[in-house]
């Protein structure tokens, strides 16, 4: 089974959370949200901020395997099968990543 994950999705996040598939899910909706080098300890965390002065279609190329290298590393429970991006009408140049993921495992997982 696949999941669509946005970087908008962070509307509630619950540290601890207990429910597995809750916990992959919004791991990866930070992980999309999250400009690589700011997170302290874990510079390595999240996506490059320097990929966003590109024009758009170059931005989404390098951003798509970007987000798939990130995915890899920090969320290994889960396959990243599609990335695509939303365009925000009300704000031009904004990209909003979303990615179509597949849980690796489901019953090891405990989902």
């Amino acid at each position: 089974m696949s999941y669509l994950v946005s970087a908008t999705d962070l509307r509630n996040i619950r540290f601890q959370e207990r429910d597995t598939l809750s916990s992959i899910l919004q791991n990866i909706a930070v992980l999309l949200s999250t400009p690589r080098g700011s997170v302290p300890l874990y510079r390595d965390f999240g996506i490059a901020a320097s990929i966003l002065d590109r024009p758009i279609p170059v931005a989404k190329v390098m951003m798509i395997s970007d987000i798939r290298e990130a995915v890899e590393e920090w969320e290994p429970r889960v396959t990243v099968l599609n990335v695509e991006f939303v365009e925000d009408p009300s704000d031009p140049g904004k990209l909003i990543p979303t990615v179509e993921v597949e849980i690796n495992d489901e019953q090891e997982s405990g989902i």
